[in-house]
């Protein structure tokens, strides 16, 4: 039985929210969209906006909030942001409609789209020169599979990806949302989490091999996959949850997905997530991309080549011709400055035509969009004319080629639109004077109506003779022809009576009409919509005629995207004076003058010079590791980060800044620096470190390169200490890898005479007059202390604090050396610590010293060359006695 007190429009809305539960109902009403009950709640507190209420509901107020139609989208995106899915129910049809059915009937409302974090194609919701990705994995008899896609561009892949691999591929990927079956869901529950993605289980129905098999075919109207390549049951069940979830957003107009590429992951340098975070890659520790690598060095001007430097960086290439073919374009547009700076003006006025490809196939897209495809396909002609000139290496000739052959689609936009159309199809006056003649006769009459009756009126005197005939309009009858009584008389007989139809007669005049001026006026008060109906019908029309070249239109996309990085990194190298790398197929690793491309550019902006420093892990058959030691402070995290990014640069297909490196293929990356801890999973920073250090151990083979800074610094000395040894001890022998290890226990320089292929290094400083000066130099050498209080000094610790760690420190030494090593015995005679029997610092002695003196005494300005170099060596042998 029904509700009483539930009104129609409430019961409809009920229904609604009941079939779509687990989102925000944007349920239209109008101009807005509102919300009720706990929605309303959630969402006045998420956007910030007033909750009120409407009506009642088992006696209660209910609560209501709304945004307006016009706004919608911003709600959106803060919605998404903070983690909600919002159903979108638009009215069906209009009110008038409606009221046929009855007076107090509803309009018909329905969910046209669920909005998820995976699932934005509007230009307002996404980062331009980011991917949106949407992943799904499976699993079929213990094979592991995951599919990714970015529905705003087409994107679709898919690779074999165990359980253990999920992570790390999360990692590269960056996805905002993560579909599982709900038998996996707790087993992907904490990997989804680290990764900031949203977690969407579905039925073990979507994720049915037999089931995606068939979804695919009817997706791309084909009778087999094999077109494709050969897919595993685990891959068909990871597309097919996509594409199910797909239907299920967006409600049966499924996207327009380029053909699924299956991707080999031993193709790419495999990068784990933690040293993805340590690396800041694509994203700096502190959230956000500034201070991260692809910020450092983006010199992209379209934002399909910004999507493809992230690709590039978060997966560098393993190929050696794939590499190889990268530097040779890089090179080419090096060298041909001038013609690498006409190219990135072209580029710049390249559309997104990806992004508007998608929006004109889900239907949410508008004449802006055609005029982006047929910008970027004129931009792109005149590319491939301007590198068809040249002698470009394969590969620019190659992405030339995917840029020509547009030229009939190009011709009907150019003819069909405007130059600068409106966004929305439904506000018309988009499609050009002359392009259909139609339309140009029904936008006359809109525009010209007086006119065009004025031409009509010339006619009608001519016709009758009649002077003072007058075509007029009034609410009533609408237009009419006026004359006198004394004129009437002429037009009420034949053969005039024949054609003109007499409607009215008053005191002074008489009134006639017209089957042509009843036409006329039928087509004027309708000219605007039906003039609107037209472009409608043309913009389907032409719509259809771009979706019809979806395909080649994708590829020049991507050919753009590959000729827009090849400039940015030619450009970087040319103003940051980067070199091209020698990467070959030996364990080399040989890097003279290298430099941290974030590091540098940080200091580049305040005006210091990096400090470059050379690296040689080459050592034919066997490992290669350097025991790195120093003071902290001193750029050993530094040392080792820079390292490890040229040789993801010079993979990615990128020159690297260096003066040289030669650097032989790297298949995996490891980085285990930077202190953090896992609260929320119970783990310590300690343990963190641990469980790092163990993948790293476990994983690495003998092409990985691996940089450790500071293993076993969390726990005891001593455990820490037999850590790091093992550690270092494992990867020698067991891992055979090239690894940067960087440390501050000074016992493990001693490994370098006992392993081969092990070398100590330094990172030097300068202590003077109590102070030390860092200068940032790596040497081959052992670092014969920490300088750790000297440090401490340059934080800022209280002088009395400073002074008592030195006296316990040279307690320390000297009781270890006194008593064969043994701390104990002199920690147990250490007074307490207070800051009343805290030697204070020495002064200074009364007067300069002999250096500062003979400083004094030069003057610079009356110094012959030869008299400077002389004193300049007096300096020195003053410092050296």
């Amino acid at each position: 039985m029904a509700n009483p007190t539930v009104t129609p429009m409430m019961e409809q809305y009920l229904g609604i929210k009941a079939a779509n539960p687990g989102a925000l109902l944007f349920y239209r009403m109008g101009d807005f969209y509102e919300m009720f009950f706990k929605d309303a709640v959630d969402a006045a507190a998420a956007l910030d906006i007033a909750l009120t209420k409407r009506g009642k509901h088992n006696d209660e107020d209910i609560p209501m909030c709304g945004v307006p139609v016009h706004a919608a989208e911003g709600y959106l995106l803060t919605l998404i942001r903070k983690g909600f899915r919002v159903a979108i129910a638009e009215q069906l049809e209009n009110p008038a409609e409606a009221k046929k059915r009855g007076a107090k009937s509803v309009v018909k409302r329905d969910v046209v789209r669920l909005v998820t974090p995976g699932t934005l194609t509007e230009e307002s919701l996404l980062e331009a020169r980011r991917h949106n990705f949407l992943a799904a994995w499976a699993e079929v008899r213990d094979a592991g599979a995951l599919a990714w896609v970015d529905i705003s561009t087409g994107e679709f892949r898919v690779m074999t990806c165990p359980l253990t691999r999920l992570g790390p591929e999360l990692a590269r990927l960056a996805p905002r949302e993560v579909l599982v079956s709900e038998a996996k869901e707790q087993d992907c529950a904490d990997i989804v989490s680290d990764m900031r993605a949203a977690l969407t289980p579905l039925s073990r129905a979507s994720f049915d091999s037999q089931a995606a098999e068939k979804r695919l075919l009817d997706l791309y109207a084909i009778g087999s996959l094999e077109a494709f390549g050969t897919f595993s049951r685990a891959e068909m069940a990871a597309m097919g949850a996509i594409v199910d979830y797909l239907n299920i957003t967006q409600k049966g107009k499924l996207p327009l997905l380029r053909r699924p590429v299956h991707e080999d992951g031993a193709g790419a340098v495999q990068i784990d997530a933690a040293t993805r975070r340590n690396l800041e890659l694509t994203q700096a520790l502190s959230g956000g991309r500034d201070g991260s690598l692809l910020h450092a060095i983006d010199r992209s001007v379209t934002a399909g080549g910004a999507r493809l430097l992230e690709r590039r960086l978060s997966a560098p290439s393993r190929n050696l011709p794939e590499i190889h073919a990268r530097h040779d374009a890089v090179r080419f547009l090096l060298e041909q400055s001038r013609f690498s700076d006409d190219l990135r003006a072209d580029l710049k006025r390249c559309p997104d035509m990806d992004r508007a490809l998608s929006r004109l196939a889900l239907d949410r897209g508008g004449p802006r969009d055609m005029t982006a495809i047929r910008n970027g396909l004129e931009q792109a002609g005149r590319i491939a004319e301007a590198l068809e000139q040249t002698d470009a290496p394969d590969l620019l000739k190659t992405a030339a080629r995917a840029l020509i052959g547009h030229e009939d689609l190009v011709a009907l936009l150019d003819a069909a639109l405007i130059a600068e159309p409106p966004l929305l199809a439904r506000d018309g006056g988009f499609i050009a004077a002359g392009y259909d003649e139609d339309l140009d006769r029904t936008r006359q009459l809109r525009d010209e109506g007086r006119s065009v009756i004025a031409k009509m009126q010339a006619e009608y005197i001519e016709a009758t003779g009649i002077s003072a005939l007058k075509i007029k309009h009034n609410n009533v009858l609408g237009y009419f022809i006026e004359t006198t009584a004394t004129h009437a008389e002429k037009m009420l007989a034949p053969p005039l009576s024949e054609r003109f139809i007499h409607r009215q007669t008053t005191a002074n005049q008489v009134r006639f009409t017209t089957v042509e001026l009843s036409e006329l006026e039928t087509r004027i008060l309708n000219a605007g919509n039906h003039a609107l109906e037209i472009e409608k019908r043309l913009y389907t029309t032409l719509k259809n005629a771009i979706l019809d070249q979806s395909g080649p239109i994708g590829e020049a996309s991507r050919g753009l995207a590959e000729i827009d990085l090849a400039t940015a990194f030619a450009t970087l190298a040319r103003n940051d004076n980067w070199t091209e790398p020698k990467v070959d197929d030996s364990r080399a690793f040989e890097i003279s003058g290298g430099r941290h491309p974030v590091v540098e550019a940080a200091l580049k902006r305040s005006g210091e010079p990096f400090i470059a420093n050379d690296c040689d892990l080459t050592s034919g058959t066997t490992p290669a590791i350097w025991l790195l030691t120093g003071p902290n402070m001193a750029g050993k995290s530094t040392f080792l980060r820079q390292n490890a990014l040229i040789a993801l640069l010079a993979q990615a297909g990128s020159f690297v800044p260096a003066k040289s490196a030669h650097i032989g293929i790297v298949s995996q990356l490891f980085s285990r620096v930077g202190a953090a801890d896992d609260l929320a999973r119970g783990r310590s920073t300690f343990m963190v470190e641990m469980v790092e250090t163990a993948a790293i151990l476990n994983q690495a083979d003998d092409r990985a390169l691996v940089i450790l800074d500071e293993i076993g610094r969390g726990t005891a000395t001593y455990d820490g200490l037999s850590i790091a040894w093992a550690v270092m001890e494992h990867l020698h022998a067991s891992n055979r890898c090239r690894a940067l290890f960087a440390t501050h226990y000074h016992e493990m320089t001693a490994l370098s005479a006992k392993l081969d292929g092990v070398e100590n290094a330094t990172v030097t400083v300068k202590e003077w007059d109590g102070e030390v000066i860092f200068l940032h130099e790596v040497r081959k050498g052992a670092a014969d202390r920490s300088y750790g209080v000297q440090v401490a000094r340059l934080a800022g610790l209280p002088n009395s604090v400073v002074e008592r760690a030195r006296v316990v420190l040279d307690a320390l030494e000297k009781g270890e050396r006194e008593n064969g090593g043994k701390k104990q015995a002199v920690i147990d005679d250490l007074p307490l610590f207070s800051v009343s029997n805290t030697p204070q610092p020495s002064p200074k002695p009364a007067g300069n010293s002999e250096l500062e003196d003979a400083l004094k005494s030069f003057a610079p300005d009356e110094m012959s060359p030869k008299e400077a170099l002389n004193a300049l060596y007096e300096l020195r042998a003053l410092l050296t006695d």
